[in-house]
């Protein structure tokens, strides 16, 4: 493997690009669901209850200001869809998805031992002796 050279991770350079414009959550989420097809909001809040109308609208704006989404407004369905750039995202975003199922139970166990980790350590047992 190469290495990697000093303006690897520059503002502009495209190794940063996707995680700054991908720093919302719920923006994968959104992808994914509009991989299925156009979706008018009040379906991708329902399908998302756990995220805020204000959230779910920031984060749809800046897939828009992408390129990966569009709004349609047209009169019989105001929607949003995936743009082609969205749709060849969404591909590799598919991959990290199979990606996650397959290694689904390490992910969970490595969490789990971590938090247990931390509420075992001596740090929180005098924070919570203090308390």
């Amino acid at each position: 493997m190469s290495r990697l050279s000093p303006e690897t991770f520059d503002e502009l350079c495209p190794s940063s690009m996707l995680p700054i414009r991908m720093q919302n959550k719920w923006a994968p989420l959104i992808m994914r669901l509009l991989g299925e097809g156009a979706q008018p909001f009040r379906e991708l809040r329902r399908a998302l209850p756990r995220t805020s109308p204000k959230e779910l609208t920031r984060a749809l704006r800046s897939l828009d200001r992408d390129g990966f989404v569009t709004r349609d407004a047209d009169t019989d369905f105001a929607g949003y869809r995936l743009t082609p750039l969205g749709q060849s995202l969404l591909a590799v975003l598919l991959n990290v998805y199979a990606w996650t199922a397959e290694h689904w139970d390490e992910i969970v166990d490595a969490r789990e031992r971590a938090d247990h980790s931390e509420n075992d350590s001596p740090v929180n047992n005098v924070l919570a002796r203090n308390t």
